[in-house]
C-alpha cells in the first residue's frame, strides 16, 4: 500500500482516555512528515526525470559513437583505396616512362647507325673523288708533258 502526503495529513488517531497522545503534537508531526514526504516525492520525480534524460543522452552518445566509428572506418578504407590507386598510378607512370626511354634509346641507336652509314658512304665518295681527281691530274700532267716533248 502506497502512502501519500495527503494520507499522512488526513490520518486520525484514536485517543486514549487517560495518558493518550496530544492531538496537536500528532497533527504537527504528521504535517512535518507530510511536507518531508512531498519533498522526497518531488526529489524522487526530479531524479527519475534526470535519469531518463541521462539515459537518452547516453543512448544518443552511443549512436554518435557508432556513427563516428563507421565514419572513421569509411575514411580509413577511402585512404587505403587512395593509397593503392596512387601506387598503381605511380607504377603506371614509371612503366610509361621506361617504355618512352626505351623508344628514345632505340631511335638514338638507329640514328647512330644511320650516321655511321652516312660517314662510311662519305668516306667512300671522298676516296673515289680523290682517286678520280688524282687520275685526272695525272692525265693532264701527262698531256702537258707530251706537249713539251
Amino acid at each position: 500500500m502506497k502512502i501519500t502526503p495527503l494520507d499522512i495529513q488526513q490520518q486520525q488517531f484514536k485517543g486514549k482516555m487517560f495518558g493518550g497522545l496530544d492531538p496537536e503534537e500528532v497533527d504537527s508531526f504528521l504535517q512535518t512528515v507530510s511536507h518531508e514526504m512531498e519533498d522526497l516525492l518531488r526529489e524522487n520525480n526530479d531524479l527519475k526525470e534526470q535519469a531518463h534524460r541521462l539515459a537518452a543522452e547516453r543512448e544518443e552518445m552511443t549512436e554518435r559513437e557508432g556513427k563516428l566509428r563507421e565514419t572513421m572506418l569509411a575514411a580509413q578504407r577511402v585512404t587505403e583505396e587512395m593509397k593503392a590507386n596512387s601506387q598503381k598510378e605511380a607504377s603506371l607512370l614509371i612503366s610509361e616512362a621506361e617504355l618512352k626511354a626505351e623508344r628514345i634509346l632505340i631511335d638514338a641507336e638507329k640514328r647512330l647507325a644511320q650516321l655511321n652509314s652516312q660517314i662510311q658512304d662519305l668516306r667512300r665518295e671522298k676516296l673515289q673523288f680523290e682517286t678520280s681527281f688524282k687520275s685526272l691530274l695525272d692525265s693532264h700532267y701527262k698531256m702537258l708533258n707530251i706537249d713539251e716533248a
